[in-house]
Formats: structure tokens, sequence, C-alpha cells
């Protein structure tokens, strides 16, 4: 049986305070190449959080993390970036994802900790929840029904204030067409209950088989108050019920692209502090100003390497 703890870092008591939440994964990324291996603390969860507080939104992560060294890397790395924790103990340990670079690209094969990245929700996972003026989620496991059942049990609430990037991941999804659908279907459950979505060109093809515009249709039809839709190099559409389609292309920049990984968390992360400042109405978001910040953090994190989100003014 799983148990809680909670990492204070001395800025909150636990979300008296309105912190934003985000629900995700965080573990260790174990990048290979020819020149031997390394370990970097990472996780799609974890660096929106941290983006999140490089912006200057307080912010708690709950995440499912082991009682081990790699887990202490983690509480370490949090602590230092500001970020507070409040993680679900992994009988398994700390997760994994042993990482190949193809042409800049990662790719990723995950350990059982890190597929078991489920919260158990405990009292003061709950506690942090119910302050929480905003609650971002990313890279949580929407194919299993009772975890998804729960999420939208304690957070699908009115007024709407969930914003969830799927972030579906093939290693994450061992078990074929299956495992792939109750993703899916799971995660559209919850979409109807979101603020906001933010979906990919790459998302769409693993979890729908369908383009990225008949998805992001799709998702609105069914009741998501919004759809952010990234589309690599091409940049990022926005499209609200009853409105046309705002798009923004990456922003130019200094310097030639170094690391594509934490691209797509640095968006979310800046587009989740854009409603937090608008007092999360999609509606009364400036999203021209919105998604050109936010890829302008796309624009300067793909310039260095790792997944630490950057901006021209961090």
């Amino acid at each position: 049986m799983t148990t809680t703890e909670g990492s204070i870092d001395g800025r909150s008591d636990g979300g008296a305070d309105g912190r934003v939440v985000v629900i995700g994964d965080a573990l260790i990324d174990e990048l290979r190449t020819d020149e031997g291996s390394s370990d970097h603390v990472g996780g799609a969860g974890l660096n929106v959080a941290v983006g999140l507080s490089r912006l200057g939104v307080p912010t708690t992560l709950l995440a499912s993390v082991g009682d081990d060294a790699d887990g202490r890397s983690i509480r370490d790395f949090l602590d230092e970036h500001g970020v507070e924790l409040v993680a679900t103990v992994n009988p398994l340990g700390t997760g994994r994802a042993v990482s190949l670079r193809v042409d800049g690209e990662p790719s990723y094969v995950f350990t059982d900790a890190a597929v078991d990245r489920g919260l158990d929700f405990s009292p003061e996972q709950l506690d942090v929840l119910a302050a929480a003026p905003l609650v971002a989620v990313s890279s949580y496991p929407f194919d299993d029904a009772a975890l998804t059942d729960r999420l939208l049990a304690v957070v699908g609430d009115e007024p709407r204030r969930l914003v969830v990037d799927p972030n579906p991941r093939p290693g994450f999804l061992p078990g074929g067409d299956a495992q792939v659908t109750a993703f899916g279907a799971g995660f559209a459950r919850v979409a109807a209950a979101c603020l906001l979505v933010k979906i990919g060109d790459d998302d769409a093809a693993l979890v729908t088989g369908r383009s990225l515009e008949q998805w992001q249709d799709a998702l609105l039809a069914a009741g998501a108050g919004g759809v952010l839709a990234t589309r690599g190099s091409d940049g990022a559409g926005l499209l609200l019920s009853g409105r046309d389609e705002l798009r923004r292309g990456i922003s130019a920049a200094e310097g030639d692209v170094v690391d594509t990984m934490g691209a797509g968390d640095a968006t979310f992360a800046s587009i989740v502090s854009s409603l937090l400042a608008d007092r999360r109405d999609a509606g009364s978001v400036d999203w021209a100003d919105a998604l050109g910040r936010a890829m302008d953090v796309a624009a300067a994190t793909v310039r260095s390497p790792g997944a630490l989100l950057r901006s021209p003014t961090l």
C-alpha cells in the first residue's frame, strides 16, 4: 500500500495560499549516448511544475515518487526550484525513463515504477487540491478507469479549474490498442470537464488515429472549454467554442535549436500562468498575447539543453 509524505519548501502551508497544483509524473531521465549515460531529473508533470515556479507562480506538485536515492534527487531538485512536493510514495521506487536521441528527438523506455504513476489522493493531497485556483495535469494514467474517476471526483467540479495535457507516450501504453483506446476514452471524459486541454499532432496520431484538427473538433464538441493544439516547429493554435482559431508560429530567437525536449511542457506552463493571471476565465484571456508569450518560451527553451523552461526574461 502506498503512503503519502509532504515536502515543504518553506513558502506555504500546503495549499492555504492558493498555490497552483500540478498532477503528473516525476522521474529520472537516463540519457544514453555513444559517449555513455547520464541521469537528469525529469518527467512531464515535474517540468510543468518547475516551469510555473520559474514564471513566478507558487506551485505544488502531486506525483508518485520512491523513497530512494532517485527520489531524494527529485526532492532536492524541486526544493532548489521552489516547488512544493506532496508525494504518493511508490513502493516500486522512483520511476526511470531510459532515453535515446535520434536526430535530437527523444525516445523512451519506462520502468514499471514510472508506468505505475497513479496517486493515492491522501488527505494531504486533497487539502492542497481543495485550495488550488487551478489544477494542471500532465501525463496522467487515463487508461486506468478508477484513477480517472477519482480525478474527476476531486477536481472535476464547477467552476472549471482543470487544465490537462494528456501527454500520451507509447512507453506508458505497453498494452497495445486496447490500452490506447482506454486512455483515449478516459481522457475524453476528463476533457469534457476541463477549462482547457493541450494536444499535439503526435498525440492525435497515437490516441485517435485521426488528424489533430479532427480530434480538436471532437473534444470541443464533447464539452472542453478550449483546445490548445501544438504542431511542433509550426507553432500552436488555440480554439475556443464559437471562435475562430488563433495561430502563432514558433518565435524567432538567436542561436540554434539544441534540444526539443521540454518545449511542450514549457508551452503548457506558460499558458497555465496566463490563465491564472486572468482568474481562470478562458473567455477573458488575451489569447493573442498569451499564445505569443508561450511561443517565446518554447523558442527559448529549445535553445538550451534539457527540459528546464527558459524565456527571454529568464
